[in-house]
C-alpha cells in the first residue's frame, strides 16, 4: 500500500472529511466549519490511498510549549495498519519538546496509551453542548 501524506489543505474534499468523521463516530459539523478548523490549525495531515482520502489529523499549538491533537481519524477499512499512529507521530514531530493533549473518543484510549499518552487527573473542559458530551461518554455528569 503506497500512501500519500499531504501537509496542507490544498484540494481537500471537506464533505469527505465530514463523512469520514461521521463513519468513525466522531463529532461533525458542516463541511465549511471543518475547512475553517483545519485551515486555522498549526499543522494538518491528510492521508490518501491514490486519490481517496482515508485519514487525517490536525494540531493546534503555540509551537513552543503546548500542542493539542484533534480530529485524528482513519477509515475503518484501513485501520490496523499503523496509519493513525503515523498521523499522530508526524504531527508530534512538527513541535518537538511540546506537551501534547487530546481527548479520545470513548473506547479509543488504548490507541493513545500505546503512543505513551497518559490519562490526565486534572483535565477540565467547557463545551458549547455539554449534554452531548455527557451522552457521548466524554465527560462526567456532576
Amino acid at each position: 500500500m503506497d500512501l500519500i501524506y499531504q501537509t496542507d489543505c490544498r484540494g481537500i474534499s471537506w464533505e469527505r472529511v465530514r463523512n469520514l468523521l461521521d463513519i468513525v463516530g466522531m463529532s461533525t459539523v458542516d463541511p465549511e466549519k471543518h475547512r475553517i478548523s483545519f485551515e486555522a490549525s498549526h499543522s494538518v495531515i491528510f492521508v490518501f490511498d491514490d486519490t481517496t482520502l482515508i485519514g487525517f489529523g490536525r494540531m493546534i499549538s503555540d509551537g513552543a510549549r503546548q500542542s493539542a491533537l484533534y480530529d485524528i481519524a482513519v477509515d475503518p477499512s484501513y485501520q490496523g495498519h499503523r496509519i493513525g499512529q503515523e498521523i499522530v507521530t508526524r504531527l508530534m514531530a512538527v513541535t518537538p519538546g511540546c506537551n501534547f493533549i487530546l481527548y479520545a473518543s470513548p473506547g479509543k484510549e488504548g490507541f493513545y496509551k500505546k503512543l505513551n499518552f497518559k490519562r490526565m487527573k486534572t483535565g477540565m473542559a467547557y463545551f458549547i453542548n455539554p449534554e452531548r458530551m455527557v451522552d457521548g461518554g466524554f465527560v462526567e455528569d456532576e
